[in-house]
């Protein structure tokens, strides 16, 4: 399902949509017709999944972000980095909704111990605004971020003890 947007005419408002199932928002409504600037003929369409990555990357960009996503997206997101040939997923964590010219967007994060979290949270709303914004042209109404975990030096002592020194 495709949501029209033209940033030059009103049109009635849509109700937002939930994020990553495909679909997008069409940011400039198209103007046809040789009379017309270059600038304007055509459309141009954003996928939700856009909107994720750029979350994503925006997010994790930040010191005091250790990862993304909860704690069974975190194993299977470990598992998936470990097969050869496995990209990590940039959209771990991340929800959004995409109206018509606004989004609103949720994120999953652990921190770092030691790390103020209101810190790391204000940090990550600003980053993620000012790159959708910037990249999208939709305007961020809302950030919500869940800490849900903090990661811990001595989990990774842990993991370097659990993996043997010699094959």
């Amino acid at each position: 399902m495709t949501q029209q947007l033209n940033a030059t005419e009103e049109s009635a408002a849509a109700s937002p949509k939930s994020g990553t199932a495909g679909g997008s928002t069409t940011v400039s409504g198209g103007a046809t017709g040789a009379g017309r600037p270059a600038a304007t003929r055509g459309r141009t369409s954003i996928a939700d999944v856009v909107v994720v990555k750029i979350a994503g990357m925006a997010a994790r960009e930040v010191p005091g972000v250790h990862d993304m996503g909860g704690g069974l997206s975190r194993t299977f997101g470990a598992v998936r980095d470990r097969v050869p040939g496995g990209r990590p997923n940039v959209g771990r964590g991340v929800k959004v909704e995409v109206g018509e010219r606004q989004t609103a967007v949720d994120l999953d994060l652990v921190v770092e111990y030691g790390v103020p979290v209101t810190d790391v949270a204000r940090d990550v709303r600003e980053n993620v605004i000012a790159a959708v914004e910037r990249i999208t042209g939709l305007e961020v109404v809302e950030v919500n971020i869940d800490v849900n975990d903090v990661h811990l030096p001595e989990d990774d002592d842990a993991a370097a003890a659990a993996d043997p020194r010699v094959e």
